[in-house]
């Protein structure tokens, strides 16, 4: 139904979210998310030019949600990086259906229609509040501190990947 570019995404969100106004690096960021590094700088683009997040280069720079978490819903999230896809014409350009959807088509785009709405009427403050069940990645929503410590963690924990670059071209067998 979504993109990875959206789980993603929104990921990203409510791990800032749980930190409540602190910055994150790229680095805990990912290590948090489990968003690949390279990926997720796209994907931090995205959020900023939609105005859901802001970057600050530097020592004790990062990224820190832009705005109240209770004014940021996952419709816009999703809508930043990848909107959903709604059907607007007919898919098949058959001329006798003109600008009317077929049933089929109209209740498909119905159905779009009706997750938009749901992603609409869910802000980042929603799922930040529920405790029930389980909480969304994991226990980094307790606090800023606890949140950063753990991303920091698993960043360590993993090993740096090593390049090596050959001078030499590879052959192909013949």
């Amino acid at each position: 139904m979504i993109s990875q570019t959206a789980e993603y995404a929104l990921r990203v969100v409510v791990f800032l979210g749980a930190l409540e106004g602190a910055n994150a690096t790229t680095r805990q960021i990912a290590a948090a998310t489990q968003v690949p590094e390279g990926y997720l700088a796209k994907i931090l683009q995205n959020l900023g030019r939609a105005r859901l997040i802001k970057a600050q280069r530097g020592l004790h720079g990062g990224s820190v949600l832009a705005r109240d978490p209770a004014s940021i819903t996952l419709y816009d999230v999703i809508n930043a990086v990848n909107p959903l896809p709604r059907i607007r014409n007919c898919p098949l350009n058959l001329p006798s259906h003109g600008t009317t959807l077929c049933p089929l088509h109209r209740k498909l785009d119905d159905a779009m229609a009706t997750v938009e709405q749901t992603l609409r009427d869910c802000s980042l403050a929603d799922l930040l509040k529920q405790r029930e069940g389980s909480i969304p990645l994991g226990d980094l929503g307790i606090n800023a501190a606890a949140a950063t410590k753990a991303a920091e963690a698993v960043f360590k924990v993993r090993k740096p990947v090593q390049l090596t670059v050959s001078a030499k071209p590879r052959r192909k067998d013949k």
